[in-house]
């Protein structure tokens, strides 16, 4: 199972944190501290694979991915396979990069609820639900169309607005 994915930037900002355990917020945080001090002190050389049993408690490993200045972290059990998290992180970055045209630091902050929606059509409950970027774009697309929809959608009647302006 997945137990969490994290984007942080090169500064230990996190850019998207999702953990699928429940958590306290200082947890959280404590836990986001130690992943960044883990990833900044690696070389550029070594393995994108770590065992974070220290960090997450037994059975835990992390895999990450480092991007212009953002680090993409998975962390999952011993019921994963490694290699499927690392290609699971380039799934999520091309689907972004689909989205996004050229995903930016910047893209992340300013369309969190688009964030959120990619990647829960990746992985829901700690689960993988979808590897087809192609997919993913489709139904992220449904749920703008359904969101511009809804926003669209006038509470007062016309007909009252009218009177309103007489």
């Amino acid at each position: 199972m997945i137990k969490s994915v994290l984007v942080i930037n090169t500064q230990g900002k996190p850019r998207l944190t999702k953990f699928y355990d429940i958590l306290t917020v200082e947890k959280q945080q404590e836990l986001l501290r130690s992943v960044f001090g883990v990833l900044c002190s690696r070389a550029d050389n070594v393995s994108n694979f770590v065992e974070a049993e220290s960090i997450f408690g037994p059975d835990s490993r992390l895999v990450y991915k480092h991007y212009a200045t953002l680090y993409f972290v998975i962390v999952f059990d011993s019921s994963e396979n490694e290699l499927a998290m690392l290609d699971l992180i380039q799934v999520f970055v091309e689907t972004l990069d689909k989205c996004f045209r050229n995903v930016s630091e910047l893209d992340m902050v300013f369309n969190y609820s688009k964030l959120h929606n990619i990647l829960d059509g990746i992985i829901f409950g700690g689960q993988v639900m979808e590897t087809s970027s192609a997919e993913i774009i489709r139904a992220v697309e449904e749920i703008s169309k359904l969101e511009a929809a809804s926003n669209s959608i006038s509470l007062v009647p016309k007909t009252v607005s009218g009177w309103r302006s007489r």
